[in-house]
């Protein structure tokens, strides 16, 4: 009969037999105790006083645009992945194809309303990205963009291949 990983823990002498492993194997931690009875009255000392340090400023951190060529190229990628992934999902929803993304699938009982399915995406990716570049996360601001254009690119990819 197979068991799983866990099914021999349930036995009562498996649940002993660990237990004394445990035991065994934190004993030698028991032993590292220090005894106050070694410690000398002059070894304690009081600590220093605390000194302020000075007042050091970080480095200035690269400031770009949030529109600059980069953000545009991104975008702009972002958008023509998601009108193609938007056209070839209403192509095969047309054909008597489904929709396997649960969001998505709400809005696919209308072109129209599949449209603004794929405009409300790419908003939220460019206000997305906004915050992260008012919060200084520069990094995270491009990898919105990315991430969407991989999502896009792999819809597209997956609704081409099964058509």
């Amino acid at each position: 009969m197979p068991t799983n990983g866990l099914g021999f823990m349930l036995k009562p002498k498996a649940a002993i037999f660990l237990g004394l492993a445990v035991l065994a194997l934190s004993r030698p931690g028991l032993g590292q105790q220090i005894s106050y009875a070694l410690l000398q009255p002059g070894v304690i000392e009081p600590a220093p006083m605390v000194t302020s340090a000075p007042t050091v400023t970080s480095p200035e951190v690269p400031r770009h645009r949030f529109w600059d060529r980069e953000n545009s190229l991104l975008f702009a990628t972002s958008a023509a992945f998601s009108a193609a992934d938007f056209v070839i999902t209403r192509d095969n929803l047309r054909g008597g194809g489904q929709e396997l993304n649960p969001v998505t699938r709400l809005f696919s009982g209308s072109t129209t309303a599949l449209a603004v399915n794929f405009a409300g995406e790419m908003a939220g990716v460019v206000g997305l990205s906004y915050f992260f570049h008012k919060t200084g996360h520069h990094k995270l601001e491009r990898m919105v963009s990315l991430l969407n254009i991989g999502s896009s690119a792999g819809a597209v990819t997956f609704d081409l291949a099964h058509r």
